[in-house]
């Protein structure tokens, strides 16, 4: 009995090597894009927390009627901490990004201070943010401290957000409002 070609079913190794051929050329060419779009979804998310950070300061200030400021680099890079201002010299104390000198959540009691201070936040994926601290006044406005003193802001104040040799910015004016770039 003879077998004819309709009768055989499946693929020949000449047609499985072409469809294998051309979806790994369709997968190298899509790799580097996938790489790049994780990179920048992975800096995209360390810009926002270091934006949230601001404006979650900005908006505790106004509700608890203090100054708080927003400290980067604190207690080294890659970290970011809101404080509350005490107005003596624990606001430029080393220690005062210390989570183990200034604890979060802080005691019960309201009449020890600091009571606002927040959490160490790590910026993700290994992001680093360039030094600087930011005060929130409690109506909002916003100022740029330079070594104990909170100087207007003149036009904005940019942070930079950088992994990897990619960069996002936050830029905060004298009236509060944050912005990534």
């Amino acid at each position: 009995m003879l077998c004819t070609r309709a009768d055989q079913r499946g693929f020949s190794l000449t047609e499985l090597m072409l469809v294998v051929a051309a979806a790994g050329t369709i997968m190298a060419i899509a790799l580097p894009v996938m790489t790049n779009l994780t990179a920048s979804t992975k800096l995209n998310e360390a810009a926002r927390l270091v934006e949230r950070e601001y404006q979650d300061a900005r908006l505790r200030a106004v509700a608890s009627n203090r100054l708080l400021r927003v400290r980067t680099n604190c207690p080294a890079a890659g970290y970011v901490r809101t404080v509350e201002v005490l107005n003596t010299a624990v606001d430029t104390a080393a220690d005062r990004c210390l989570q183990s000198a200034y604890p979060f959540p802080p005691d019960a009691d309201l009449m020890t201070r600091p009571n606002y201070d927040g959490p160490v936040r790590t910026i993700p994926n290994g992001a680093t943010a360039t030094s600087a601290v930011i005060e929130f006044s409690p109506d909002g406005t916003a100022q740029l401290v330079v070594g104990a003193v909170a100087t207007p802001i003149a036009g904005l104040q940019t942070i930079t957000i950088t992994r990897q040799g990619l960069s996002r910015t936050v830029t905060i004016n004298a009236a509060g409002k944050v912005q990534i770039q």
